[in-house]
């Protein structure tokens, strides 16, 4: 079988993959003076820290074209991931570097997949197309898969704060700071239009983590894999893997720090949720 790439933006929070040729495609960050590059170079934590006291706006840049060629390479079949396209300018980059990469070789295909998300969900994505190849599926048959599983799939998130969103002007900078002062977390989820939509607010981590299970199982979830992405959270993402083991006996569950495009979005102490139903 001929070597099939996976290609995906930083926001999927994977820089390596054993077993298959995958490739990370940066975003970056950006500030007025400071440029933050999601790549495995760089340093998550000052990155967060250096956000939390910039007063000027900021704000993420998606890949352009030619990055996107650059990872599809020259020769091969690619599935390529991008960030949810209500958010970001990444998918219509990456078709368009996947319309130049055909013209040249038409027999190439390559399949972008606008994930309608981000983190945690994108991740559970590319797990399932590269157990389809390692189990030697067509380039066909991993694409329906993916498509089909891509129903199958949530986000679901918790902001403990909306500094990043007020400065990238996502929301209102009075919301941001009522929020800041109150100690409220903010729980949403990523709608099926892949837009940001809010489900609830809570005081405190156990009744953030109370509404997180209760919206997993009203979206379907009954076990399976779960994987939670955290920002300096530690603590709430060891505890919420826990409850959900303790709930689910033999669900798969996982946690992993958040790299950089997804840590500015979830800022410190915000949890990122995706899951199966």
């Amino acid at each position: 079988m001929d070597q099939i790439r996976i290609a995906a933006d930083s926001s999927c929070d994977l820089l390596t993959m054993d077993g298959v040729d995958f490739v990370s495609v940066p975003l970056t960050v950006r500030t007025a003076v400071e440029e933050f590059r999601d790549d495995a170079a760089l340093d998550v934590d000052a990155m967060v820290t250096t956000l939390r006291g910039t007063k000027g706006r900021t704000f993420s840049a998606c890949p352009n074209i030619a990055d996107w060629e650059s990872a599809f390479g020259e020769s091969g079949d690619v599935l390529a991931f991008t960030i949810t396209s209500s958010l970001s300018g990444s998918c219509s980059a990456a078709l368009a570097a996947k319309k130049r990469c055909e013209e040249q070789n038409p027999s190439r295909r390559i399949f972008v997949v606008d994930t309608l998300s981000a983190g945690p969900e994108i991740a559970l994505l590319i797990e399932k197309s590269a157990a389809e190849l390692r189990s030697g599926k067509s380039f066909e048959e991993v694409c329906t898969a993916v498509q089909q599983y891509q129903r199958r799939t949530h986000l679901l998130f918790a902001l403990e704060s909306m500094h990043n969103l007020a400065q990238n002007g996502r929301i209102s900078k009075l919301a941001a700071t009522m929020a800041g002062v109150l100690g409220i977390r903010a729980v949403g989820q990523a709608s099926e239009e892949g837009t940001l939509e809010m489900l609830g607010k809570c005081r405190g981590a156990r009744k953030t983590q109370e509404l997180l299970l209760s919206e997993m199982v009203r979206l379907g979830y009954r076990g399976g894999s779960v994987r939670i992405g955290h920002c300096r959270n530690a603590t709430f993402a060891l505890e919420l893997c826990t409850e959900i083991r303790r709930r689910f006996p033999g669900a798969e569950v996982k946690s992993h720090p958040l790299r950089g495009l997804c840590s500015y979005y979830a800022e410190h102490g915000g949890i990122m949720l995706g899951f199966e139903s």
